[in-house]
């Protein structure tokens, strides 16, 4: 039985590597040190999380629809792949200027308060 690969070791966290390569219909070895791509040091969640936002074309309603999960709940995920996928940075995130709309919707959506929205909105 065939296994996923795993991209980070269980013992220590750190990233794993390939060291051979096997074709089963030849039998042929390639031997070396080989990386994983970003999407193999996902975890499972995040990568069935990629699979359906990319199958969805980014559609957040089609997203939510087949995964049975809330506008927040999908941000949040896309949020966690893009840092998984070493997308943001603190300091990159931090300097982004919310849009009027996007508080808007943030609010409408409950993910913040309107105490929250007023102090957001002045800084723009």
């Amino acid at each position: 039985m065939k296994k996923n690969v795993i991209g980070i070791c269980p013992i220590c966290n750190q990233s794993l590597y390939v060291k051979t390569l096997r074709c089963d219909s030849c039998g042929t070895e390639v031997s070396g040190e080989f990386e994983l791509s970003p999407f193999d040091l996902l975890k499972k969640e995040q990568l069935q999380f990629a699979l359906v936002f990319i199958r969805n074309q980014g559609n957040i309603k089609a997203i939510e629809k087949q995964l049975n999960i809330s506008y927040p709940t999908v941000k949040k995920n896309l949020d966690d792949l893009c840092d998984a996928l070493g997308f943001f940075d603190v300091e990159e995130r931090e300097n982004v200027k919310p849009s009027r709309e996007s508080v808007r919707m943030k609010l409408k959506n409950g993910e913040i308060t309107f105490e929250e929205a007023e102090r957001i909105l002045g800084g723009l």
